[in-house]
């Protein structure tokens, strides 16, 4: 089963959310899904808060590092935000890099609904592109 790892700086926010949404969505077990960053830190309380909406649990989620990684098969690595994309290493057997550019939902200012709603944005765009460019692609690993 081809894997996906998702990378953006800090596994915090984005690479969590899309983790989580590609376990959520791929009913038939396609793919082992993987999400880490250049840095190690905390999975933020908002990420976790906007996945519960959809009943998926983030709860037990830990912030990973690249390092973890990069002796694995990974087959598609994908990268959620501009600075994990420009400092992304090789990975020799990756058989596809895509970059996805989302914003950093951390970085929103307002109330905490106002902040949540950047967590939906991201959280719906992720969605939006792991069903059409990975569960719906004719994806073939041999």
């Amino acid at each position: 089963m081809p894997s996906v790892l998702f990378l953006c700086t800090h596994n915090s926010a984005r690479s969590q959310i899309a983790e989580a949404i590609l376990r959520h969505l791929d009913t038939t077990g396609k793919f082992e899904a993987y999400s880490a960053g250049s840095e190690e830190t905390f999975v933020r309380p908002l990420a976790i808060k906007v996945m519960q909406e959809w009943n998926v649990d983030m709860s037990s989620h830990t912030s990973k590092t690249l390092e973890q990684f990069l002796d694995r098969k990974i087959d598609f690595v994908v990268t959620v935000c501009d600075s994990a994309n420009d400092t992304c290493p090789i990975f020799p057997r990756a058989i596809k890099k895509l970059h996805w550019s989302f914003p950093d939902p951390s970085k929103a200012v307002g109330t905490e609904d106002e902040q949540l709603q950047a967590y939906r944005t991201v959280r719906d765009g992720l969605a939006e592109r792991i069903t059409t460019e990975l569960l719906r692609a004719n994806i073939q690993i041999e």
